[in-house]
């Protein structure tokens, strides 16, 4: 039976012992490892109930059983295997095997007991539980002694059990099997025929069981017979003479011999012991020792073969068996004459250590040699052995002298190991070698090295006075005061007064800074450094010190005017019809540091309004994001932060009210929208160095032509209108001039893009030539023609022209620089000057584009000078400064300059490098253009 019934199956008992029912037992019978869906039996015939019947009276099959082994199928009421049935594992050590059920139905409620008999089935085979058994018999067992054998299991019951043993075949053993009925069946060993171990010390048998199964199965397991030995073998030595042979010299414990004795018995019985024999009055175990386990003869006390050449030792073999047999045998030991003493080397040192600087030839000292030995074994010959700048002079016989034998140099080998080896002439010879040390001292032969040939030392600004900057080393290959290295400002540097900035100290080499530095003021200079040893006399070598001097971020951003810094309000104008990216102003800032400490960046802090206007991060300009509207602000209060890269960023702010005026015309200083054209920049570079080069030679040329013509004209026909004279000067600025009137224009190459100012000139003579730089970057002349009117009055009116203008007035290749700083003359401050001039124009000053230009336009137009023609000139106001004393850093530019008359501009007049009427169709269309362009905003505007 299995094991208890569950919870459930209680639970339906208790049912049934409440209820009305009948109980019966039903038996089936079935066979273990059978398929799952063997059917068992029919339980609706066997209940007498119809097979539909079941389902509706709710059959249940309630086992305990933790596996459900049965179900039932309904439709046709058998009973079959639902999972796989081991009788091995549901009724281990068991002869019958049973599952018992519990049949239930209700409607009526009845319950019929079922049993499962569960038949074995042969599949298990015969097992041993050891995978082999050994036994130990003696070999003077008697024939016929039993021995007990492993006894095999099976898991399998009945006939399919074991019943019978097999032994593999052999001729000392055979098989007794006895069969108890009922109990198990057992097998023991009976000895055949008598053992000896001396013949075969291990028996292996094999054991077999097998069960009475159909076909029957089989299980084996390995028996090892171990004969155990009698002592029936006497010790026996492998010769009957022994003979060896030992020098006189052999220390103790120098093996002499090993004897070796065989017994043929095994343990006690077959292990030998060794022993002297004592014999009159020699005892062997005075001069030698015997291993009494191994059998090693060795020597135990001094040989002398003049004493005794030979000695003749008797020897015993004994095993350990309880009746112990015992050998004897021979040992002839030889004693052999041999060269035992080797040469002994004394020396005797002279001089020790050895100056580095001492001559070839001096005595380092005294070497003697001895050997006991007599005869050849005595005479001795002595030499060195390895490289060393030393050799061995004989003296008289076994005498000699160590002697300096080359140049000594301490730092290259400040001591020497020098080996002499004496050999004497006995066969075979005996040597023995000394080693000599030999130390060198030292002489001062080396000045003080510097590990570098030039020290180059970074130190920041504003490093603290008394800091060490840097530590010099200088090493001397020398010892004690001969290395003992001080240091030393050289006082004759041509830079600066060393001292006074920098001191050393002379034991460590420590440089330590007597002032703070100022990288604005002192970027790097230059000292000498002196090492000299304490010798005698003393040596000196000099390095040279190059101090650098590292910038920190210690100076704020500068803001140029014309804008101040925090703490005064500036105010820009701007149209309320301004498109997007309209130019409002430019903010310019410089910082005294260098590097990231010096590269600025331009910011709006807190923008206020509608988010008008933005600010380019590196150009400062502030440009218009989009077109007004009614909701916008007339007055925008701008400030803009101006920050350094440095660490920690240093900034400065600026204010500007920006205006919005409802018409252009209220606008004192316009400025427009000038988009950047990215070139090349390294093209444009080429271009106006040939434009230059063109130019400045066909002014020379006309130059000297004029001036030629002047010596040799007597009539003095030039009228005031002559040729300007154009200079160039070596700063790479051009100077115009006409009569007692002179104009620079400056140039230079601080940044990649160009601002040019020309001011004030006369108008060229009606014969003059004019050079134009076209867009494909050519050279054409143009021939003015002439004029019957009177020439104009030269007016102080000024233009520039940056790059293309719209109709082909002007072509040049000059772009607008966005960082550019404006330079005033001798006397006149440094000034940010933006792009285009914010002045009125009742000021004295303009900058506007020109009509017609567009947005895109990069031509602007500089106007100096009073408003009307014959206006006297305004006197300039505090702070300002006049035109002559602007220098714009940028590209070269060609000059356009222009006559003004009747008060407003006279663009008919304007004179230009290419075809003047060409010009005016081209201005006259763009102005069709833009007012087409202003009625369309308008149109959209309502």
């Amino acid at each position: 039976m299995g094991s208890g019934r569950n919870n459930p199956a209680l639970c339906w008992l208790s049912v049934l012992l409440l209820s009305d029912w009948a109980a019966a037992q039903i038996s089936y019978s079935v066979s273990e490892e059978v398929d799952k869906g063997t059917v068992v039996g029919n339980l609706a015939k066997d209940l007498n109930v119809n097979a539909r019947d079941l389902q509706t009276r709710n059959l249940n099959i309630v086992s305990g059983y933790s596996k459900k082994y049965f179900g039932v199928n309904f439709k046709t009421g058998e009973l079959y295997i639902n999972e796989r049935i081991d009788r091995e594992e549901l009724c281990p050590n068991t002869l019958k095997c049973t599952l018992n059920l519990e049949a239930i139905l209700s409607s009526p409620m009845v319950l019929h007991r079922i049993e499962v008999v569960i038949a074995d089935l042969n599949d298990n085979a015969p097992t041993f539980i050891e995978k082999s058994h050994s036994l130990n018999i003696s070999e003077s067992s008697p024939i016929g002694e039993h021995f007990l054998l492993p006894l095999a299991v099976d898991s399998d019951i009945g006939s399919n059990s074991v019943k019978t043993y097999r032994l593999s075949t052999n001729e000392y053993f055979s098989l007794d099997v006895q069969s108890g009925g009922e109990h198990s069946v057992s097998a023991e060993l009976v000895l055949l025929k008598a053992l000896d171990r001396e013949k075969q010390a291990v028996v292996k048998l094999t054991l077999t069981a097998i069960d009475g199964g159909k076909p029957p199965k089989t299980g084996s397991v390995q028996i090892d017979v171990n004969v155990l030995d009698v002592n029936d073998n006497t010790p026996s030595f492998s010769k009957t003479l022994y003979k060896a042979r030992v020098n006189e010299n052999a220390p103790a414990g120098s093996l002499v011999i090993q004897l070796n004795a065989t017994d043929l018995d095994e343990g006690d019985n077959g292990k030998a012991l060794y022993s002297f024999v004592k014999r009159a009055n020699f005892n062997p175990a005075d001069v030698f020792f015997i291993n009494a386990e191994t059998g090693e003869v060795t020597v135990r006390a001094n040989l002398d073969y003049e004493a005794q050449p030979v000695y003749e030792i008797h020897v015993q073999a004994t095993d350990r068996g309880s009746s112990p047999r015992s050998a004897n045998g021979k040992l002839l030991v030889e004693v052999v004459d041999v060269n035992d003493n080797a040469p002994e080397i004394v020396v005797t040192s002279l001089v020790n250590p050895v100056r580095e600087d001492a001559e070839i030839g001096s005595v380092v000292a005294l070497v003697t040699v001895m050997d006991k030995d007599g005869g050849r074994n005595g005479h001795t010959n002595c030499k060195l052995i390895g490289s060393a700048p030393f050799k061995l002079n004989s003296n008289y016989k076994n005498y000699y002298s160590l002697i300096v034998d080359g140049t000594l140099d301490r730092e290259e080998c400040s001591s020497y190991n020098v080996t002499v080896m004496a050999t004497d002439e006995g066969k075979p010879p005996l040597s023995s070698t000394n080693i000599i040390n030999v130390q060198v001292s030292d002489v001062n032969d080396n000045k003080p090295r510097f590990l570098e040939s030039l020290i180059n030392i970074y130190v920041k600004e504003n490093s603290p006075v008394g800091a060490r900057i840097y530590t010099i080393t200088a090493v001397d290959p020398d010892v004690n005061e001969n290395a003992k290295v001080t240091y030393s400002l050289d006082a004759e540097s041509k830079t600066i007064p060393v001292s006074s900035v920098v001191n050393i100290n002379s034991e460590t080499g420590d440089i330590v800074s007597l002032q703070s530095f100022n990288y604005e003021e002192l970027k790097t200079f230059q000292f000498k450094v002196q090492a000299t040893d304490s010798g005698v006399p003393p040596l000196s070598s000099n390095v040279t010190v190059n101090v650098f001097i590292l910038d920190e971020n210690d100076n704020s951003p500068a803001i140029l005017a014309p804008y101040s810094e925090h703490g005064s309000v500036n105010s820009e104008s701007i149209p309320y019809s301004a498109e997007a990216g309209y130019f409002v102003a430019k903010i310019r800032a410089v910082d005294a540091d260098s590097g990231y400490n010096a590269l600025l960046s331009y910011h709006l802090s807190e923008p206020k309004g509608n988010n008008l206007f933005r600010i380019g991060t590196s150009t400062g300009e502030i440009r218009t994001k989009r077109r007004m509207s009614d909701n916008d602000l007339k007055t925008h209060p701008l400030v803009v932060l101006v920050s350094d890269n440095g660490e920690p960023s240093l900034s400065a702010t600026v204010s500007i009210d920006v205006l919005v005026l409802e018409s252009a015309a209220d606008i004192q200083t316009q400025f427009r929208h000038v988009p950047i054209k990215e070139e090349s920049f390294s093209d444009l570079n080429l271009y106006l160095l040939i434009a230059i080069v063109s130019v400045s030679l066909i002014f020379l040329l006309s130059l000297i032509t004029l001036i030629a013509v002047k010596c040799h004209r007597t009539d003095g026909a030039f009228s005031r209108y002559s040729a300007p004279m154009i200079t160039t000067h070596p700063d790479g600025s051009w100077s115009y001039s006409k009569s007692t009137q002179q104009y620079d224009v400056c140039f230079s190459s601080d940044t990649l893009k160009s601002d040019v100012v020309v001011f004030p000139a006369p108008f060229p003579p009606v014969d003059a030539e004019l050079i134009s730089i076209n867009g494909g970057d050519t050279f054409t002349r143009t021939q003015t023609l002439p004029s019957k009117e009177k020439p104009k009055a030269p007016n102080a009116d000024w233009r520039y022209s940056a790059s293309l203008r719209a109709g082909g007035v002007m072509q040049s290749s000059v772009h607008m620089e966005e960082s550019s700083v404006m330079q005033g003359a001798q006397g006149v401050l440094v000034q940010n000057w933006p792009t285009a001039s914010s002045a009125a124009d009742g000021e004295g000053g303009e900058v506007s584009p020109p009509m017609g230009a567009g947005v895109d336009s990069n031509s602007w137009h500089f106007r100096y000078g009073p408003g009307g023609p014959g206006a006297p000139p305004q006197h300039l106001k505090p702070g300002e400064v006049p035109p002559e004393a602007f220098i714009i850093p940028g590209s070269p530019a060609i000059i356009s300059i222009r006559q003004n008359q009747g008060g407003e501009d006279d663009k008919s007049d304007f004179i230009t490098f290419g075809k003047k009427e060409e010009a005016k169709k081209k201005k006259k269309k763009k102005k069709e253009k833009k007012d087409k362009k202003d009625k369309g905003k308008d149109d959209g505007d309502e």
